[in-house]
């Protein structure tokens, strides 16, 4: 069976770095090739002006698209991607913030006979702001504070956090056993395999 691994957690959690490493981490282990889908990749085709209060046409404001319209339409690049890459029987590790769109990835799991692993990465808020100071997304700081303490209170991601806080991506990799992340659909509700 195709596996999704699905990488969830607040920006600084180490999404896309950990994505990169397990994806070769699998292809080593599997000796068999995998896709990666990195969510931003998506959402950075939106090439919208800097300050969009500023942006006017005849005294209009231009014709700028709302967030939950981008968020829609990288949702359904990410599913459609996935999609045709499980048909190809490829693996897919996917990396990007779930918030209440767990149930359509358990649907495309469904629908292509996929095992779903589902792994949220957090860290204490200090790492979380030290690790975006560094890489110099000062705006970024509040929203991946909000996102941590949204995400880390879920119930369905309970059993799914896994916290990396001074781990090196080597150390996560080790430490993470994937059937411990492992989920399924069954009459339409979320089951631990």
């Amino acid at each position: 069976m195709a596996k999704i691994i699905f990488i969830s957690g607040a920006c600084g959690c180490g999404k896309s770095t950990f994505a990169d490493a397990y994806a070769k981490y699998l292809v080593q282990q599997n000796h068999k090739t995998c896709y990666l889908i990195h969510g931003d990749d998506f959402h950075r085709g939106f090439v919208e002006p800097e300050d969009k209060g500023d942006f006017f046409v005849n005294g209009q404001a231009s014709d700028q698209i709302l967030w939950e319209d981008i968020l829609r339409f990288n949702w359904d690049c990410i599913i459609a991607t996935a999609e045709r890459a499980l048909e190809q029987n490829l693996d897919v590790v996917i990396d990007y913030v779930i918030e209440g769109e767990l149930p359509r990835v358990q649907e495309l799991a469904a629908r292509q006979h996929a095992v779903l692993y589902y792994i949220v990465l957090t860290a204490d808020a200090e790492e979380i702001e030290r690790r975006l100071r560094n890489r110099g997304d000062l705006d970024l700081i509040d929203r991946a504070l909000f996102l941590k303490t949204k995400l880390d209170g879920m119930p369905e991601n309970n059993e799914h956090l896994y916290n990396n806080t001074g781990k090196t991506t080597d150390e996560s990799i080790a430490e993470i056993v994937l059937d411990r992340f492992a989920i399924g659909c069954s009459n339409n509700s979320v089951y631990r395999k």
